[in-house]
């Protein structure tokens, strides 16, 4: 785990005061929408789909600070749409910063070398930027040859001006474990303070619904993936949600602790879904009906997600509800998991052969969640 001492030690204090205040319910994380648009039109994601109009339109920095303030989280994560196309984007990440908000600014690093003199290193501020995969996988993934050298050169320009780099990668059913381990030390060879993985889920609005993962079809592929995973690898994620992933421990989904802010209030009841929005975050706490979501609601909307931004608030309760689970997850972290006897390989489907519009093939498209 490569997780921030000070983040940590803001994560159980928020923890610690919401429990003494006897809430159950409380925020771990705000995921904070300033705009829909992108420079890239990924198959998978569904955000570019808006109108026109909403595309066009931005949060002002004012109302992106009242959302911080009213949410209080510890954690602010700037998703999109692409954040660095906001006009006012350096304002609103000096503005979070100066509340001593752990913000990590999602982005597809288009733009990062060239914005980069506009913000300053900070240990509050990390960029997190997307790698979906491997140079052939990613560029598939955001239909563009030559972003995924784009990323990399831009992580190592972020690296050398001494800001906090980390990675965010979604994995969708023709993801080829082997290729995304090889991955994985290229990264950190990068130089990054950590990555995040996430198994990919259905956006209703994207383009792309063949190949977004089943929860069955998730645990098998991280089973291979983190199977005896080297110490190198650094993960900024719960090492709980991780083994949750593998399907080693059950957890389930807390849609609110990571609220969603965007261009038509607080959005109910996550990230992912889009059922309606709430005028405040009180609201949204208070008259949001939280027991039709997730696994154990029997939503069928819930069934196969397993994606960070629901179940990285259940490892975080796992890991401080109890002093059981407190000393499991130090084991993990002093540790590791188990380590496992190698096993065949079960075959994976081949993977469909698409079409460009310009008549050349491509591989099944990949794609993010910001």
């Amino acid at each position: 785990m490569s997780v921030p001492i000070g983040q940590m030690v803001a994560v159980l204090r928020h923890v610690a005061l919401q429990r003494l205040r006897g809430n159950a319910k409380y925020p771990l994380v705000l995921m904070l929408e300033p705009l829909f648009r992108c420079n890239l039109a990924c198959g998978g994601c569904g955000k570019i789909q808006h109108p026109t109009d909403v595309l066009r339109s931005h949060l002002t920095p004012e109302q992106c600070f009242r959302a911080v303030d009213e949410c209080d989280a510890p954690i602010v994560s700037i998703p999109g749409g692409e954040p660095l196309l906001h006009p006012q984007i350096e304002q609103i990440v000096a503005g979070i910063v100066a509340r001593r908000k752990y913000l990590y600014l999602c982005t597809n690093a288009i733009k990062l070398e060239e914005m980069l003199p506009h913000f300053k290193p900070s240990p509050y501020l990390a960029f997190s930027v997307h790698l979906d995969g491997p140079r052939e996988e990613h560029d598939h993934a955001v239909c563009r040859e030559g972003v995924f050298d784009m990323a990399v050169s831009a992580i190592k320009a972020a690296r050398r001006a001494g800001f906090r780099v980390t990675t965010n990668s979604t994995l969708f059913a023709d993801a080829a474990p082997e290729r995304y381990r090889t991955f994985f030390d290229e990264v950190m060879a990068l130089g990054v303070e950590g990555m995040m993985i996430s198994p990919g889920y259905s956006y209703s609005k994207a383009p792309d619904q063949e190949h977004f993962l089943r929860r069955q079809r998730s645990q098998s592929l991280f089973q291979r993936i983190l199977a005896n995973a080297p110490t190198r690898w650094k993960f900024n994620q719960s090492p709980v949600f991780l083994e949750f992933l593998k399907g080693a421990w059950d957890l389930e989904c807390r849609p609110w602790g990571t609220p969603t802010y965007n261009l038509f209030g607080w959005q109910r009841p996550c990230y992912l879904l889009d059922e309606g929005y709430a005028k405040t975050f009180r609201e949204l706490m208070e008259e949001t009906d939280w027991d039709a979501y997730g696994r154990a609601s029997g939503n069928p909307k819930c069934q196969d997600c397993m994606v960070h931004c629901g179940y990285e608030p259940a490892a975080v309760e796992a890991t401080f509800g109890s002093v059981g689970g407190l000393l499991a997850t130090a084991r993990l972290v002093l540790f590791g998991p188990p380590r496992s006897k190698p096993t065949a390989p079960a075959p994976l489907p081949s993977p469909a052969v698409r079409v460009r519009p310009n008549g050349l093939p491509t591989l099944p498209i990949l794609d993010r969640v910001a």
